[in-house]
């Protein structure tokens, strides 16, 4: 077991919530082996939490190999799959990366644009914790629904 999964404990109540159920939904799509079907949640969602001492053996100046990359379309795969839960109005995430883990994700709505975020260090990308990851997505989400909520006949388009 790695370092990390150690640091997620099995009963988290993290691990109960729609986001944390939403982001295993995830990373069992983009499993097309089935290596996760039996893995625990903790186990699967292990790789996105990155304490300051993991986060500082990686190097700063790298580039994010293709596992890194699959659990940022994740994260955001599993936000707009969450936005599209509560508005009742599909979300799409554009997700744009460059080889040396720069870019930038757009989540739009209909014609609304719910989520522009520019992406810094993609081969560090990860949380402190699980509650952190979870309350950077409920930020996330809170404010593309504002949003659509806002600008409902835009989103609807």
């Amino acid at each position: 077991m790695t370092e990390a999964a150690l640091l997620i404990e099995e009963n988290d109540p993290n691990l109960e919530t729609g986001f944390a159920v939403e982001m295993v939904r995830q990373m069992r799509a983009i499993d097309t082996y089935g290596t996760y079907d039996e893995w625990a949640i903790a186990k699967i969602l292990a790789p996105f939490v990155l304490t300051r001492e993991m986060r500082r053996e990686i190097p700063v100046i790298g580039d994010p190999d293709e596992i890194t990359l699959s659990r940022v379309k994740a994260f955001y795969n599993a936000i707009a799959t969450m936005i599209e839960k509560e508005c009742g109005i599909m979300a799409v995430p554009m997700i744009n990366i460059t080889h040396e883990g720069f870019g930038r994700v757009i989540i739009t709505v209909g014609k609304l644009v719910v989520l522009d975020r520019t992406l810094r260090d993609v081969h560090r990308f990860g949380f402190p914790t699980l509650a952190k990851m979870k309350e950077d997505a409920d930020k996330l989400l809170s404010g593309a629904v504002a949003l659509v909520e806002k600008y409902d006949e835009v989103a609807k388009l």
